[in-house]
């Protein structure tokens, strides 16, 4: 249920998200949309267009409502181009890749989708991408080579070099058989991917492809990450190039061990058998070994990763030296995160450098950095309750922390050794947007500074080699543009700056569209819990209006936000229909610290319940809000929300509409479900009680549930599971199960039919 959305480079995903402590002002005297804080004011003011009523159809066609929105963002090595998938006018899911000449600004196509053969994908690229969220047709991915000579582009199990030079693209040959997993080597002279469970790499000198792992087979896959590393701890391969290209780091993981499931896809034309070996929360996970083998030889060396083999293997990282090897070892209950680090001449003594505890859980992070001109490397760290930078020597003595305060880090973005600034996204000025920041190594955090300006969410993307970087910016008033900045934030030229003009995809309904009252509300433990309040349009204060709380509520996630979403579309089209939404981030969920966070250890579904019911207290205090018809929302974890919240809070919430819930956590994987809830072996009542099963017998009416016949994350048997139990009660219930559909509900059909349905369920059960 991670919510992942960062690859090789920006990439825009639009999904729903997946199982996805400032001072602010009061929630009981907000102006209407501001966002307020310690430190900065903002106001969202109404976006200027027509008032043309949205529809559903609208939401899904193209051109897409929020315009130009480029994705798989990337500035080349010698940093001359910006680099960008741009989807089609007449197709918003077909891609091209696009370039800009950053000196004269000039864009124009750089490969057309169309020179790539078009084909089916493979179940592991299907399963791969469902992991990635990456969703459409065409061009998906793409590699730079460290010279900016040539770009990689996987597609439909099949690579292309693109020469720049000669402005030409061919398919390399890689053999028979579907490539995933594509990568150029760091200084560009090999192509490695995976095939067939080995590991291999195409030389592009000679055009000799070499096995370099030739026993996966069965159970035994190399080079491949395991489902819970994909799903749940944003890892997406299993090998890691030495940066001077004379060996590959690579897991070896057995699989014999993981429950076999013979799961039933169901599609419109018929069922189809799909063999899973899904890790159940409390069964085994796969075995895992972490090899090196050498290019001139193909010998491997096998790193000790201690006695305890269920574990797990987070991340993998190689030094500058390209002699030793860094891995961060995770205990299965996840309270302890260790990085190690071998010497490749001694694989056996890997030597244990940081030790990160926690009595909850550790959450793992992407902000380790080890740098050239020193012998020491930058780690993100929760140790004081917040995620913060710190600067350690290679033996693990803390040299410095860069970061500190009731605000959390990010993302560790860029570290210009030269400078010796470190540049890192994160949450110090509003817990509701994301600034671009940097502080100094060697002034340490009295240096901070803030780059970003406009208030918003900014995700930065910076060039391999210095301190330019482009900027991914949007806001609630503003759908994602795209610039390009320098090392203090300057802006240096726009790739898409994608305004809302007469000829916008948007301004036909901008008229229409409605800004949100921000505000806070006290938990039952005292702390701040964020909200955000769209009303109707038209808005008439002596009405009152029913209401929708759109709710996900679990950790790694963050709905109230000051950020463009398509997930909005559907909140803007309930407001012009005479609702009013409401989103309010229950504890457990993230950027608030640990001690936000670790409220719903071992009893997941109970501080959340109690956190959306204070919304709800609030709401009906409201005098335009008609606390009778109060209807609860929500997609994967939001799903489970909404049962939760009608079955436990039955007087809270009038009507439900629950989306490929969990229902009992012992049905999904052990990773995320561990993490959260220990294991089921030992906490038994905590699983109980958190199962929505339990609560069935308290559901009086007003249930829609719906959930993809083929999904391969949060099981179909999730729901039927509670369909048989509501009906064994003789409760009545509607349900809208889709054939062929995966966990993220996609396709403009799909979706089209499946808000249709939502809305006519609002209406029927609160009008």
């Amino acid at each position: 249920m991670t919510t992942t959305w960062k690859h090789h480079a920006l990439a825009a995903v639009s999904a729903v998200p997946l199982l996805f402590t400032s001072s602010v002002f009061s929630a009981t005297a907000t102006a209407q949309g501001s966002i307020m804080n310690s430190s900065t004011t903002a106001t969202l003011t109404a976006i200027n267009g027509s008032t043309t009523p949205l529809t559903i159809e609208r939401i899904h066609a193209s051109p897409a409502v929020a315009g130009s929105s480029p994705r798989g963002l990337a500035l080349s090595p010698n940093g001359k181009r910006v680099t960008y998938l741009s989807n089609r006018a007449d197709n918003q899911h077909l891609y091209d890749l696009w370039q800009m000449d950053i000196a004269t600004g000039k864009r124009s196509i750089l490969i057309n989708a169309d020179q790539l053969e078009a084909g089916e994908l493979s179940d592991e690229e299907k399963a791969r991408r469902e992991r990635q969220r990456i969703y459409g047709q065409g061009i998906m991915e793409y590699f730079w080579s460290e010279d900016s000579q040539h770009i990689l582009i996987p597609a439909a199990g099949k690579l292309y070099l693109y020469d720049v030079a000669s402005n030409k693209v061919a398919e390399l040959a890689t053999g028979d058989g579907f490539a995933t997993d594509g990568r150029l080597s760091p200084k560009g002279h090999f192509v490695s991917f995976v095939r067939d469970q080995n590991l291999f790499v195409l030389s592009l000198d000679s055009q000799k492809v070499t096995a370099l792992t030739t026993d996966g087979k069965g159970p035994i896959k190399n080079a491949m990450a395991e489902f819970v590393a994909q799903e749940e701890m944003d890892r997406m391969t299993g090998y890691w190039w030495a940066p001077d290209e004379s060996a590959i780091a690579f897991t070896r993981i057995d699989e014999s061990g993981v429950e076999l499931v013979t799961r039933n896809e169901i599609y419109a034309e018929g069922i189809k058998l799909t063999e899973q070996r899904y890790p159940y929360a409390g069964k085994a996970n796969v075995e895992i070994a972490l090899g090196v083998v050498t290019l001139k030889d193909r010998s491997i060396s096998w790193i000790d990763l201690g006695k305890q083999k269920d574990m797990y293997l987070p991340r993998v990282d190689w030094l500058p030296d390209s002699q030793h090897v860094s891995f961060q070892w995770q205990s299965r209950d996840q309270q302890t995160l260790d990085l190690r680090i071998a010497a490749i001449s001694q694989p056996t003594q890997a030597k244990t450098v940081i030790e990160e505890r926690s009595k909850a859980w550790v959450n793992l992070n992407n902000d380790l950095h080890f740098l050239k001109q020193q012998a020491a490397l930058i780690w993100g760290s929760e140790r004081d309750g917040f995620n913060h930078l710190y600067l350690f020597d290679l033996q693990g003595k803390q040299l410095k922390q860069l970061t500190q305060g009731d605000w959390a880090v990010d993302t560790l973005e860029f570290v210009d050794e030269a400078t010796g600034w470190v540049y890192f996204s994160g949450r110090k000025d509003s817990v509701v947007e994301r600034h671009l920041y940097r502080v100094n190594l060697n002034k340490g955090m009295d240096s901070i500074e803030r780059i970003s300006q406009a208030s918003g969410m900014h995700e930065a993307v910076f060039a391999d080699k210095k301190p330019v970087y482009l900027d991914y910016f949007s806001s609630l008033q503003q759908p994602p543009q795209i610039s390009l900045h320098n090392d203090s934030g300057k802006q240096l030229a726009w790739v898409e700056q994608n305004d809302i003009d007469k000829n916008h995809p948007l301004y036909d309904y901008a008229g229409l569209w409605q800004m949100p009252e921000f505000g806070q509300l006290s938990a039952e433990d005292g702390q701040a819990l964020q909200y955000r309040l769209f009303k109707p349009v038209p808005f008439d204060a002596a009405k009152q209006y029913p209401v929708v709380v759109r709710v996900y509520g679990g950790p790694h996630a963050q709905l109230v936000v000051n950020s463009w979403s398509e997930a909005d579309y559907f909140t803007q089209y309930l407001l012009q229909q005479g609702y009013a939404v409401f989103q309010l981030d229950n504890r457990g969920s993230a950027h608030r610290g640990t001690q936000f966070e670790h409220v719903i250890y071992q009893n997941m579904g109970d501080a959340e319940v109690n956190d959306q019911k204070v919304g709800v207290d609030y709401l009906r205090s409201l005098p335009f809000i008609d606390g009778d018809n109060i209807a609860i929302y929500g997609h994967s974890y939001g799903g489970y929300m909404a049962l939760m919240s009608q079955f436990k809070a039955p007087g809270y919430f009038k009507a439900a509409i629950s989306g490929a819930p969990v229902t009992d956590w012992r049905l999904y994987d052990t990773h995320y479900t561990e993490r959260y809830m220990g294991n089921p072996l030992t906490n038994k009542k905590g699983y109980d009680a958190s199962s929505i099963l339990p609560y069935v017998k308290n559901y009086q009416s007003g249930l829609l549930m719906y959930h993809g016949m083929a999904d391969d994350n949060v099981l179909f048997e999730n729901s039927t599971r509670v369909y048989k139990a509501l009906q064994d009660e003789g409760k009545l219930f509607q349900m809208m199960d889709y054939p062929g559909s995966k966990h993220s509900m996609r396709g403009e059909k799909v979706r089209n039919h499946l808000y249709k349905s939502l809305a006519a369920f609002l209406d029927q059960q609160l009008k």
